[in-house]
């Protein structure tokens, strides 16, 4: 009776998975893909049936149709590849990557968009030649729109000329295309890093961002300044290869804040996987617990001092927008 309960979950899960693998997969005719999905879920559906009626005796026959057929669709899901050739989003059209020369490291295409609204900006990119020696650290910026366990989580790395360098892991939508959390499971998204001048990829969410607002807070981490540079490193080695070799995203595994945790596997000392990361409101909580946030303070505190809406509100379209927005002092500065 036990195997047989774990056969029929089996048979819901699988149909799950197979009918929405259909449903969200590059099929471009809407009526083959609903015509597929339809016709997946009801092979699940009599084969669920069939291994639950006590007096039919090919159920197991059944079974292993169904096990067939959806060995069938895993290879033909398997085949589905991503792509660097679609029509992208304009904020996500061109790829960053960088070249390396001894400490010196030039970063192509660096967003820093012109913004009149969230939708409205004229797109704007410069290169930059980063010399390591000169990196000062790294910083956890946290962004939240729908309470404390969901945020939209990346790294910027500071030198020590006050410059910064914001990488945001996310997803790469097509022209027209939304976000989906389910969708996100299913090879819907190429995974794309937004890499970035802070006036664009901070000030688009404290300034611009209406619907819903978003709130920012900026952390520095307390870590060796080699750990920073490996990390810098590795994720310049990301950028590179996905330049050359597109990946998807995935809602689960493959997300801003799982991309981090498997980046920072580049130093011994990286932190153990846990649901505070796949709950990603809690990451800066999870580093302060961690010892690696500013722990001279209760983390109410620290949280408070490092929110910095008001100061990117204020400093906007200024040239040292990095500074003036770690400064509790320049709320009310230009």
């Amino acid at each position: 009776m036990f195997f047989l309960a774990l056969c029929a979950l089996a048979i819901v899960l699988t149909t799950a998975w197979g009918v929405l693998a259909i449903h969200y997969s590059d099929i471009r005719s809407d009526a083959i893909r609903t015509v597929l999905a339809v016709a997946f879920g009801t092979a699940g559906i009599v084969t669920l049936t069939a291994l639950l009626w006590p007096r039919w005796r090919w159920r197991w026959r059944a079974a292993g149709a169904f096990a067939a057929l959806f060995v069938v669709l895993v290879a033909w899901w398997s085949t589905i590849e991503p792509s660097n050739d679609r029509d992208w989003q304009p904020d996500v059209a061109v790829v960053s990557y960088a070249t390396i020369n001894g400490d010196l490291i030039t970063v192509h295409n660096i967003r820093n968009f012109e913004y009149r609204t969230e939708s409205d900006f004229t797109p704007a990119y410069y290169d930059r030649t980063l010399d390591i020696r000169e990196l000062a650290g790294a910083d956890i910026v946290a962004s939240y729109w729908m309470g404390p366990a969901v945020a939209h989580v990346f790294v910027s790395f500071a030198f020590n000329d006050g410059q910064h360098l914001a990488i945001s892991i996310e997803t790469r939508k097509e022209r027209g295309e939304g976000y989906s959390t389910i969708a996100g499971f299913f090879k819907q998204y190429e995974i794309y890093y937004v890499v970035a001048d802070e006036r664009d990829v901070i000030r688009v969410r404290t300034n611009y961002r209406k619907d819903p607002p978003e709130d920012v807070y900026v952390y520095r981490v307390h870590a060796p300044l080699e750990n920073s540079k490996r990390l810098l490193l590795d994720y310049v080695r990301a950028m590179n290869s996905l330049k050359d070799r597109p990946a998807f995203y995935n809602t689960l595994t493959t997300n801003c804040t799982t991309g981090i945790w498997k980046h920072s596997w580049v130093n011994a000392d990286h932190l153990t996987l846990s649901w505070k990361v796949l709950l990603s409101g809690y990451v800066p909580e999870y580093l302060y617990d961690s010892g690696r946030l500013d722990n001279s303070v209760p983390f109410t505190e620290l949280q408070r001092r490092s929110h910095v809406n008001a100061r990117a509100q204020a400093a906007d379209k200024a040239a040292n927008f990095s500074q003036l927005i770690r400064s509790e002092s320049a709320t009310g500065a230009k």
